[in-house]
């Protein structure tokens, strides 16, 4: 199988983040008096989406090193090995 579970997590985690950065960016401000004036839905949101992306970074990576694994390993079948390798003679 090759879905990386990294994918989904970030995608989730991205798109939460960026809906509630965006409700905190739009939201009225008065709502915030009980958190000393910090705007945590924007705050958290756009840590939420910093991790979402940094998920789906290491998703993309590892699946590009899997299928050039992959493709490695392919390319190097066992009858071109044994093509490759020397044969002692006068046995």
């Amino acid at each position: 199988m090759g879905l990386d579970i990294r994918l989904p997590i970030g995608l989730m985690f991205s798109l939460l983040g960026s809906v509630l950065a965006a409700f905190g960016l739009w939201s009225d401000r008065t709502i915030y008096a009980r958190s000393l004036g910090y705007n945590v839905n924007l705050w958290w949101g756009l840590v939420l989406l910093a991790f979402g992306l940094v998920f789906i970074y290491f998703g993309r990576r590892g699946t590009r090193a899997l299928r050039s694994a992959a493709h490695s390993a392919a390319m190097t079948s066992p009858a071109s090995v044994e093509e490759r390798t020397p044969v002692p003679h006068g046995q």
